[in-house]
């Protein structure tokens, strides 16, 4: 009986218990297959990023690739020569332009010193190109870079220091181009400008020459007049010496009584001619002094010293050129001077009289057509500076010449009777001595030429 009770609980028990475990099993099913599908959706999250990582690694990388590419395209076109040193002077890069100039590839040259492709001679220059330095701190410099058969050919360099995220200097960016060909295309434009300067010399020189030719008459005919006085009274003076000769030799003659000698004195006038020695005596003297100032200024006119700088006094020079210059053309004409006294200058007296003839002669020739030719020429202190005007009464200036009447061989003037050089000549000294030559015309008619030089 107690055991018919007790065998009903026992499986009931049994039961139950299989139940609870049988459902804690499904529960813990349950939670594992959660568990895992929790996995495996943040497996599929981090999968999926890592292809959304992926696909943007691979975009940058494109890009970083086209930059470089680009990059690499825009220093391989660069017609300068590129390298790049580290701290010690160790090639590490260069571009198409220095491996053209050195005649060797790149992966020749990486990895070499720069004092293996340099001229030795250029070391010292090398070492203040590759110092340390600041950011800002840029170097220029020369050097001669050695190509593979030995030849060299210098380069402007320009070096840019390179420093890390730090701070520290590594290295430096060298770029240059060649200046061997362009040196030698200065030398040879310098050489051909000192050739048109020599030209240019020689130019002025022959007009300076020309214009002394054109003076010539005129100096011959005041060289006339003096040699004139001289040459007549010498040969007066031989007379009288033949005179005086025969009178004195009868005075001193034995035999000869007084009476004698006076009637000689008389028959050879040697009162007369006693009286008219001081007067003969006089204008040879005249005549010899007037040949010597004559030479003198023709001396005056010398160009050997061209820099020679003097005191110039302006109214004997403008008067001696402008009656020169007025003899050379041989033309009637009323000339006007107003010259204020003692007005000097500071210059070359020689160059300062070929401005005045060369002005005074292109009035005369303006004028040719002119009835009643005047030309006036006026000389004044204005302040600290002397003003000078040189002016005609002819046609004046076309108005498309003013701009070009002080070029050089710009001439109005017929074929063989000018160069075209004067008024340049002429600018170009009164510029030289601190003024400035102007031509304009006149509201009356005619033109007036003008320059104002420092008082001395």
């Amino acid at each position: 009986m107690p055991k018919a009770t007790h065998s009903p609980d026992t499986g009931a028990a049994e039961s139950l218990l299989k139940l609870i475990t049988d459902r804690g099993a499904i529960e813990f099913d349950h939670e594992r297959e959660g568990a895992w599908i929790e996995v495996i959706r943040k497996m599929d999250e981090v999968y999926s990023d890592l292809l959304r990582y992926e696909v943007d690694l691979e975009h940058k990388n494109a890009e970083l690739e086209e930059a470089q590419a680009f990059v690499t395209n825009v220093i391989e076109s660069v017609s300068d020569i590129l390298i790049v040193c580290d701290a010690k002077g160790l090639v590490q890069q260069v571009n198409s332009a220095f491996q053209r100039t050195l005649g060797r590839s790149s992966d020749e040259i990486v990895s070499w010193k720069m004092a293996e492709v340099i001229d030795p001679a250029d070391n010292v220059k090398l070492v203040s190109l590759l110092s340390p330095r600041g950011t800002s701190d840029v170097v220029d410099g020369e050097l001669r870079f050695l190509t593979r058969d030995g030849s060299s050919d210098l380069f402007a360099i320009n070096s840019s220091p390179r420093h890390d995220h730090r701070g520290r200097f590594i290295g430096v960016v060298l770029t240059g181009r060649p200046i061997g060909e362009l040196r030698r295309a200065y030398e040879a434009l310098h050489k051909a400008h000192q050739e048109l300067q020599r030209a240019q010399r020689q130019l002025i020189e022959q007009e300076k020459m020309a214009s002394l030719g054109r003076l010539v008459a005129g100096v011959a005919h005041e060289l006339n007049n003096p040699i004139s006085f001289v040459y007549g009274n010498v040969h007066t003076l031989m007379r009288y010496r033949t005179a005086l000769t025969a009178y004195l030799d009868a005075v001193h003659g034995n035999g000869e009584r007084r009476q004698d000698a006076e009637a000689l004195r008389k028959r050879l006038r040697i009162g007369d001619i006693l009286e008219d020695l001081g007067p003969l005596l006089d204008g040879t003297m005249e005549g010899a002094v007037r040949i010597s100032e004559i030479v003198k200024n023709l001396r005056r006119l010398s160009f050997s010293k061209l820099g020679e700088v003097e005191r110039v006094n302006i109214q004997p020079m403008i008067n001696t050129a402008v009656l020169w210059a007025a003899r050379t053309r041989k033309t009637r004409l009323d000339i006007q001077m107003d010259i204020e006294p003692d007005l000097w200058i500071s210059g070359n007296e020689g160059q300062l009289h070929q401005v005045i003839v060369n002005l005074v002669e292109n009035a005369i020739d303006a004028m040719r057509s002119v009835r009643s030719p005047r030309l006036a020429v006026c000389a004044s202190r204005r302040g600290n500076d002397i003003l000078v005007h040189i002016s005609d009464n002819g046609p004046g200036i076309d108005a498309q010449n003013l701009g070009r009447i002080f070029e050089p061989f710009f001439t109005t003037k017929r074929v063989g009777e000018g160069t075209g050089l004067g008024l340049w000549i002429s600018y170009g000294i009164v510029r030289e001595h601190g003024g400035e030559l102007t031509g304009v015309n006149a509201p009356e008619g005619g033109a007036i030429f003008s320059f104002a030089l420092p008082a001395a």
